[in-house]
């Protein structure tokens, strides 16, 4: 693919990553990098996959427990809204937790309002109970208007009416009744929505174009535990069949393939050697393919995968994609690999059209990126001919250099603890709570495979 000079945009350094002035609470984290991190980490829950699934917990008033929870920011912020609705919530140990919801008993206030994309979740379930639902707008990375349309259309096409508020969606509907809606787009929220909508819906509900990953599957068996209809379909189609009621059900979460994946980049990345437990092969294929072609290896056990650099990196052409593609949340960490491969690489970003934000941090690390508008790729892109500089391309071997790293979204996050594992000398990461919200204990799944981590308060130097 020939790439000529005048269509990229070289990464300027940004101007605005001064540690912030006022540090009273500015909780950070020390890392001691340019080394191999070697050793064995146990993969958590997966945030994508379990957030959904207490959500669904809200169509039924039985009891449902679910085991390898990770505790995860995420989970702080979408316990205390289920709580508002009534749900009671007991930690029964470090990673299993009993959900139960008797009766509907509030709404979610605007206090969370921009928190995450869990509210609109909420919709369906509540419509489902009670008639009704009234939920915050929705937040989450700024990683492009990630707009709620495909919610909203697919819900009033099972009858919702909704209105639409500067602060709040509200919904009424008499009875949810199955429909045939095809999306614009294989939306992952958009798909649990209509799932978690359709499961107690009157009829059959057929959704067209569905997402496929593997957490949306999840919150399937899930659901068919609890009583639900539910044929994952050919050609992107899922059919459902509403039943009456739902019981409660026993679910473990599946592993988080977005950790291990970011923990596998480190290794290669690093020249280490290390072994993710719990991490499954099948959530991971496209994952392993671009690893093993970029020079990393993996081998694959019983109780997990060992990943680590077979000898010098090599460049690599990708493109981000819906499941089985190569997942957009995979991509920040793999860039971050791919300025210690030799030659040019190209990423093309097809998922979101604003994602390669941090990649000016990296550049003030000493890594050569470039961005484009155009699409350096041979998928079919959405983002064609429109002002989104959706492609990167990647020249290395480049030596990263330690400094002070601003976190500004979470899957950004991880790339930035991966450059300070690669850079020789000491980085400071600021805003962690990005980080805290989707990964469990950093610090200390680092420090098990040798990396120096110190946890610093407002009040230490």
């Amino acid at each position: 693919m020939a790439i000529t000079e005048p269509e990229l945009s070289a990464v300027a350094p940004p101007s605005d990553l001064a540690v912030v002035a006022d540090s009273s609470h500015d909780e950070r984290w020390r890392i001691t990098g340019g080394s191999p991190i070697r050793g064995e980490v146990r993969s958590a829950g997966a945030k994508n996959a379990v957030t959904k699934e207490l959500v669904a917990t809200l169509l039924t008033d039985e009891p449902c427990t679910f085991t390898n929870v990770p505790r995860i920011g995420e989970m702080d912020a979408t316990l205390p809204m289920l709580a508002q609705l009534g749900t009671k919530y007991e930690w029964v140990d470090d990673h299993t937790l009993t959900l139960h919801t008797p009766e509907i008993t509030g709404q979610i206030s605007e206090e969370y309002s921009g928190i995450n994309r869990i509210p609109i979740l909420f919709m369906g379930p509540l419509l489902n109970r009670i008639g009704e639902a009234e939920v915050p707008l929705v937040g989450g990375c700024t990683i492009g208007p990630r707009p709620v349309d495909y919610h909203v259309e697919g819900l009033r096409a099972m009858g919702a009416e909704i209105d639409i508020s500067p602060h709040r969606f509200r919904a009424t509907t008499d009875r949810l009744v199955g429909t045939r809606h095809r999306l614009p787009y294989p939306s992952v929220g958009a798909t649990e929505n209509l799932i978690l909508a359709a499961v107690t819906a009157r009829g059959t509900t057929v959704i067209e174009n569905a997402a496929m990953e593997p957490e949306v599957v999840d919150l399937v068996l899930f659901l068919q535990k609890m009583g639900a209809n539910i044929a994952v379909d050919i050609d992107r189609r899922i059919v459902i069949q509403g039943v009456e009621r739902l019981g409660g059900a026993t679910h473990r979460v599946i592993e988080d393939r977005i950790e291990i994946a970011s923990y596998a980049a480190a290794a290669v990345a690093t020249g280490g050697d290390i072994e993710v437990i719990g991490a499954q092969q099948e959530h991971l294929l496209t994952f392993l393919n671009a690893l093993r072609r970029v020079g990393g290896n993996f081998e694959v056990h019983d109780r997990g995968i060992r990943f680590w650099a077979e000898g010098p990196l090599i460049a690599h052409h990708l493109e981000t994609d819906v499941h089985p593609g190569f997942m957009t949340d995979w991509q920040q960490p793999f860039v971050v690999l791919l300025t210690q491969a030799d030659g040019p690489s190209v990423v093309h970003e097809t998922v979101y059209e604003n994602r390669f934000g941090y990649t000016s941090t990296l550049a003030r690390m000493g890594a050569n990126i470039s961005l484009t508008s155009q699409c350096l790729g041979s998928r079919t892109c959405r983002f064609a001919n429109r002002d989104f500089s959706h492609s990167a391309v990647i020249t290395g071997p480049t030596p990263l250099q330690p400094t002070d790293l601003v976190i500004p979204d979470l899957r950004a996050g991880f790339a930035y603890v991966l450059a300070a594992l690669i850079a020789e000398g000491t980085s400071t990461l600021h805003d962690i709570g990005y980080l805290k919200r989707g990964y469990e204990d950093i610090p200390g799944k680092l420090g098990q495979m040798g990396v120096k981590v110190e946890e610093l308060g407002g009040d230490d130097a």
